[in-house]
């Protein structure tokens, strides 16, 4: 009579807590990386964690972003079709010469409007900064150049002193939400 041979014992690694450890310490996963996050697999190690990369944004930041956008955009849309009645408001005189220059102006603050449309859909961080940032700078130059002119004509209209404290309001708020959204996130 043949007798069988003992069937071989395996080692079950699941259920071998210090195989494991050694196993997760080789592959590399388990430990805190430089950020203090725990990877639970190499996957996820080498392709990041989706968590890190979610913003915390301030409170009403979506919300000034299209009020932004709305602003930009009908303010474009009336330099664009209206360069002489616009003109005329904001500085209560005459246009004397052509509409071209109220007109790039109206090009270029569409094209920061599409800059904040943007803005307004985007859940990346570095996206939501630039685009805050551009609106800061854009309202920094707006202040220069407006107040510079009315320095040079002596006289402050209320159209232009209006356009004037509505760009000092948009600045603040928008460098307001700019520094909270660089803030590092506490853990």
């Amino acid at each position: 009579m043949t007798t069988k041979p003992p069937p071989l014992m395996k080692k079950h690694s699941q259920s071998d807590l210090i195989s494991r450890l050694k196993t997760r310490k080789i592959l590399g996963v388990g430990g805190e990386d430089d950020d203090g996050e725990v990877h639970r697999s190499k996957i996820s190690q080498m392709l990041g964690n989706e968590i890190k990369f979610a913003v915390r944004e301030p409170i009403g930041l979506r919300l000034w972003i299209l009020i932004s956008a709305l602003a930009f955009t009908g303010m474009s849309v009336l330099a664009l079709l209206f360069p002489r009645q616009l003109y005329e408001v904001i500085f209560d005189e005459q246009l004397t010469s052509a509409n071209l220059p109220i007109r790039l102006y109206g090009g270029a603050l569409l094209s920061l409007a599409l800059i904040l449309w943007n803005g307004v859909y985007s859940a990346e961080k570095v996206v939501l900064q630039w685009t805050l940032l551009s609106e800061a700078c854009y309202c920094t130059v707006q202040i220069i150049v407006t107040g510079a002119a009315l320095v040079e004509a002596g006289t402050a209209p209320s159209g232009a002193t209006l356009l004037l404290l509505s760009r000092a309001l948009f600045l603040v708020v928008t460098l307001g939400y700019y520094i909270q959204l660089g803030r590092r996130n506490k853990k």
